[in-house]
């Protein structure tokens, strides 16, 4: 169990570093575009390892684990690119996170019966705690009722996609455990981002359906604007690059990895530091500094963190 809160922590860390990528190659192409090519790469490279090294597409459990991908990558990360507009990245994080983990408590508990104890609720408590009072927009809600109540559904959408999915791979895991079956966390992310890749492409479809019927008809907008559109890609690379190999790659494997063993809430209540522990990446690559209070917030959880790790060790 220690091996999997460190596994879940090194996810933290991951998913940080992809967080930064992340914006940089949304801020070049554009959320949808951005997160569609991030998905294609690191399918790519998941593949390697799931048909080199793995089972690749066998074991019963990948009809769950599909639809695991489907449901918190898919579902999940579309619901969040509608909340971040409306409520602003703070805000949407708040939301996104602190509902997560206790999502995905209460579905296991119901579905598949684990039960947390008294000091894994407090530890979890601890590090949602953390977070909320780092992200938590300082003054008042600059946002109009309608953006609140609308960021507030997709909010809520996308926390419940992400606790669901990783509920689906806790029973995938189940299923294969009594089937006599053994799948590794990389391939287990393959498996899973296959659904994500699947949502990913059809929203990209939906978003650039115009300039996919205009280069069908033969009705290009000429050269110079080809030319601009090349320039950004080769700018955009290392990013997507970056982003899909620490985040859907490493980081959802090491995820995976936690979730065989650990309970759905305690691993997402460790990957909710993810805004927290991105403050280093975003100083280093972003020039940003963080606030006392973010600092503070960061405090109480890591605090949470290492009192979860070290009553499972």
């Amino acid at each position: 169990s220690f091996r999997r809160v460190l596994a879940a922590w090194l996810t933290t860390v991951l998913f940080s570093l992809s967080v930064v990528c992340g914006h940089r190659s949304a801020k070049l192409i554009g959320g949808t575009e951005a997160n569609f090519w991030r998905l294609s790469c690191a399918t790519a490279f998941l593949s390697i390892w799931a048909f080199g090294f793995g089972i690749g597409l066998g074991g019963i459990g990948f009809p769950v684990f599909f639809l695991s991908g489907i449901l918190g990558i898919g579902l999940g990360d579309v619901a969040l690119f509608q909340t971040l507009p409306r409520l602003g990245s703070r805000l949407s994080l708040v939301v996104v996170q602190c509902l997560t983990a206790p999502f995905g408590a209460l579905i296991e508990w119901h579905w598949l019966g684990t039960r947390l104890s008294a000091l894994e609720v407090v530890c979890g408590l601890t590090i949602l705690a953390g977070v909320a009072i780092a992200l938590a927009p300082g003054g008042g809600i600059h946002k109009t009722r309608r953006e609140i109540f609308v960021g507030g559904i997709f909010g809520t959408i996308a926390a419940f996609g992400g606790a669901l999915g990783a509920v689906l791979s806790r029973k995938a895991y189940k299923l294969m455990a009594e089937n006599g079956e053994h799948i590794d966390g990389a391939n287990a992310a393959f498996q899973r981002i296959l659904g994500g890749l699947l949502i990913g492409g059809l929203c990209l479809l939906v978003v650039k359906r115009r300039e996919i019927l205009r280069a069908i008809r033969g009705r290009d907008a000429g050269s110079a604007q080809n030319q601009r559109t090349k320039e950004k890609f080769k700018k955009v690379w290392p990013w997507v690059f970056m982003n899909s190999l620490a985040g859907q790659t490493l980081g959802v494997s090491c995820m995976q990895l936690a979730l065989e063993k650990l309970p759905t809430g305690i691993v997402l209540a460790i990957i909710a530091m993810t805004p927290i522990v991105v403050i280093p990446f975003a100083l280093v690559f972003e020039g940003e500094r963080p606030t006392i209070r973010s600092l503070f917030g960061g405090i109480i959880g890591v605090s949470g963190v290492v009192m979860l790790t070290l009553s499972r060790h």
